[in-house]
């Protein structure tokens, strides 16, 4: 069934877990992650970067995770991740996105505030809820790691945006880690106490388990994997072999791959057997 943020996130907040949240970039990885959220009886946020929508790989993809939300009898969430501009947000609502997240962390506060309160009201009109992120999650290639998610200006953030749920830096990058991250549990827990709502944590890819599952503990509702979804579909296609020529066949241990792959985070991250 196709639910939006907020009621996705109302699911995990009441009972204590976080929602997985993969990111999509074809039907077989699609496919992957819906089956596991079936399996496990888990809800599910699918969403896809910016780049889709901006490049129009999102007009192929949507329609096809429409579909699958609408026939799962878990509670799925369309999502799009890091929208780059009120461009990108405002094509992921024509495309029936259920949530949006409009990335303006790299901007000055203000003008942060600015761009995220005028997304929250434009996506408010077709009852879409938005996740914004304050503290710059950057890359694990960058040369050095923005300053932590100042908890009074979480507070002020959310106060002034009138966000779903808001993405923190507090120790995480996107990609995969030179050595396994130490996160601030105790910040989590201070903007949690500031906030009130939600909170996110990209960069999920590649976090030791404890981490994880302290930074659920402390407040974290919705846990982002991307990296680690393009490997388990890239590392099945890799080693299948090249005789088989029939794409659906040879595509078949791809989404196994992530299947297992997203099992394993939902279980992780407590979702499983909660539908």
């Amino acid at each position: 069934m196709l639910i939006n943020l907020k009621s996705i996130l109302a699911l995990a907040e009441r009972d204590g877990y976080a929602v997985p949240a993969f990111n999509v970039y074809n039907l077989e990885t699609l496919m992957g992650v819906v089956e596991a959220a079936e399996n496990l009886r888990a809800p599910v946020i699918i969403q896809s970067y910016s780049r889709l929508f901006k490049e129009g790989s999102a007009f192929y993809l949507a329609p096809a995770v429409l579909a699958a939300a609408e026939r799962s009898s878990v509670p799925v969430c369309f999502h799009i991740d890091h929208g780059a501009t009120e461009k990108e947000t405002t094509m992921a609502l024509r495309y029936g996105c259920t949530g949006v997240m409009i990335d303006a962390s790299a901007l000055p506060f203000k003008q942060n505030i600015e761009i995220t309160r005028r997304v929250v009201e434009m996506a408010g009109h077709v009852n879409v809820p938005v996740e914004g992120e304050l503290g710059h999650v950057g890359t694990v290639n960058d040369n050095s790691m923005d300053d932590f998610t100042d908890v009074n200006e979480a507070r002020e953030f959310v106060l002034s945006t009138g966000v779903a749920a808001l993405a923190v830096l507090v120790g995480t990058a996107h990609g995969r880690y030179k050595k396994p991250p130490k996160l601030d549990i105790q910040r989590i827990v201070d903007i949690k106490a500031s906030t009130g709502i939600p909170l996110v944590l990209h960069g999920g890819s590649g976090v030791p388990d404890d981490e994880i599952r302290a930074a659920i503990g402390a407040g974290i509702r919705k846990v982002n994997f991307g990296t680690d979804v393009c490997y388990a579909f890239l590392d099945a296609v890799f080693e299948t072999p090249r005789d088989i020529f029939a794409v659906d066949l040879f595509m078949k241990p791809a989404v196994k791959s992530v299947k297992n792959f997203a099992e394993s985070k939902i279980r992780l991250l407590g979702a499983n057997c909660k539908v």
